[in-house]
């Protein structure tokens, strides 16, 4: 192996040039250079790549350098990491027109479901942008710094650096009035929602109210599975509709306020404040699901109920939208006579969520890199949201985009003449993942539409999967 000139180096059995005079690091250099030749069919499937010392070797790197490329591109789908050390290429891609300057411009291996040649179901991330190198500084200090009694059994509640960094936080961005004495870490939101439900119950909950659609996966199947009557709230542009949750003789409410899943709402100031009246007069709860706060575009942010009524709301938030699922790191502020019970469910639960995930992120926010991620992944998500909108104009302009403010997803309501399972089914034989509205009503009736997870994907990948539910749409109409 050699290198070649002063501004760039060659490795021999695996061409990569490096521009060592520009402003791109040399691990992404790295990283594009493998990439290009997968999606181009030069590094076929099977492949075996050098070693990262030789690599680096010959490149003249570090071999910290090329281990960093190796596992970006293994997280993405590409690479795949053997037995013995071994690396090899995990995935062909099809040669594709010129990057349009997205940081993604592909359908990622990894942002498939089995069976789909693009997907945009809902409630994907794009893990492959965690940030490594930020979050593995945050691991040492932790393992450097943290006293041994940290690593023991601790109260319920979590590590207090976690809650003391996290009432900071949500305090100055979200608006929330948290003490860190009121703070649960849990493992995700379905933890936390599953501790609350079981700790309502406890204090004679019969009935708990829920957004209508709403999510199928959590609050309703653990509300019942605990014994509660589960009662939908009908949600209209702006949100629930308040008038009906007075109606609805409930002991508690799960709302999404500041951006309703799935249809995007925003619940107003007036509605917000009704909401808290009703929970005061009936001492009832309202369990506030943050799910997506950070990401908004088009407005300026929406603050938390919480900090509106401490003693009525539970404020849920996670780093799984933010960071990345598989951290389950989630959290609530609760109020102050229900902690106690809460914190001892926990316990009861699984003795506490890991210590080293706790105080690492509370080092990663306080040291202002959740921040910086947050700033960094806003642009990024923004062109993938402009991308999905473009499309939708261009191919399917009869369809009615809804929430596009905000988050990771985006509704489309259909237009009257189009049946929101036939347009699904037709989708899937197309190879487009799509769910639609109707499975997440409970009772109320209303427009069919099809909700668009848009987060892992490439802004080439949303043009042409948009381009594939149109001739769907095609066939279904001219059925």
């Amino acid at each position: 192996m050699g290198r070649s000139g002063t501004n760039s180096g060659l490795a021999e059995d695996l061409l990569i040039e490096l521009n060592r005079d520009g402003r791109v690091p040399l691990h992404r250099q790295i990283e594009a250079s493998i990439r290009a030749s997968i999606r181009a069919g030069r590094l076929r499937t099977g492949a075996s790549l050098p070693p990262t010392r030789a690599l680096a070797a010959g490149l003249g790197v570090s071999r910290g350098v090329v281990v960093e490329a190796y596992q970006q591109l293994v997280a993405e789908g590409y690479l795949a990491s053997r037995s013995g050390g071994y690396t090899q290429v995990a995935a062909s891609m099809p040669p594709v027109a010129a990057d349009t300057g997205s940081t993604a411009s592909t359908v990622r291996p990894a942002a498939r479901r089995a069976g789909f040649r693009i997907d945009f179901g809902y409630g994907r991330t794009d893990v492959s942008q965690f940030p490594r190198a930020a979050w593995l500084r945050s691991i040492r200090t932790v393992l450097a710094t943290t006293p041994n009694d940290r690593f023991a059994y601790l109260d319920g509640r979590g590590v207090p650096e976690l809650r003391e960094a996290l009432c900071d936080y949500h305090n100055r961005v979200r608006g929330t009035s948290s003490v860190p004495d009121n703070v649960v870490i849990c493992n995700g939101y379905a933890q936390a929602i599953s501790l609350l439900i079981q700790v309502l119950a406890l204090h004679g909950a019969r009935r708990i109210a829920l957004e209508d659609p709403s999510s199928d996966d959590d609050a309703r199947v653990l509300a019942a599975a605990a014994g509660l009557d589960v009662v939908g709230i009908p949600v209209g542009p702006d949100g629930v509709q308040v008038d009906a949750l007075h109606r609805a003789d409930a002991d508690a409410v799960v709302l999404t306020p500041s951006h309703q899943w799935p249809t995007g709402g925003v619940l107003s100031a007036t509605a917000r404040a009704e909401v808290i009246r009703w929970a005061k007069h009936r001492g009832a709860i309202v369990v506030e699901d943050d799910y997506d706060a950070e990401y908004r575009y088009d407005r300026s942010p929406v603050g938390a109920m919480q900090g509106l009524a401490p003693d009525h709301i539970v404020y849920c938030g996670t780093a799984s939208k933010t960071l990345a699922p598989g951290l389950r790191l989630g959290w609530m502020v609760v109020p102050p006579q229900l902690v106690a019970d809460v914190a001892a469910a926990k316990v009861l639960a699984d003795r506490g969520s890991p210590v080293i995930e706790q105080l690492t992120f509370a080092d990663f926010l306080t040291r202002g890199e959740f921040d910086r991620h947050l700033r960094r992944m806003r642009p990024v998500y923004r062109r993938r949201r402009n991308a999905l909108l473009g499309a939708l104009r261009t191919h399917l302009p009869d369809l009615e985009p809804a929430g596009i403010a905000a988050g990771q997803h985006v509704v489309a309501w259909l237009p009257p003449d189009l049946e929101e399972a036939a347009v699904v089914t037709a989708a899937a034989r197309h190879g487009l993942g799509i769910k639609g509205v109707g499975p997440y009503r409970i009772a109320d009736t209303g427009p069919g539409g099809l909700i668009f997870g848009y987060a892992p994907l490439g802004e080439t990948a949303i043009a042409e999967g948009v381009a594939l539910l149109a001739t769907a749409i095609r066939e279904v109409r001219g059925a």
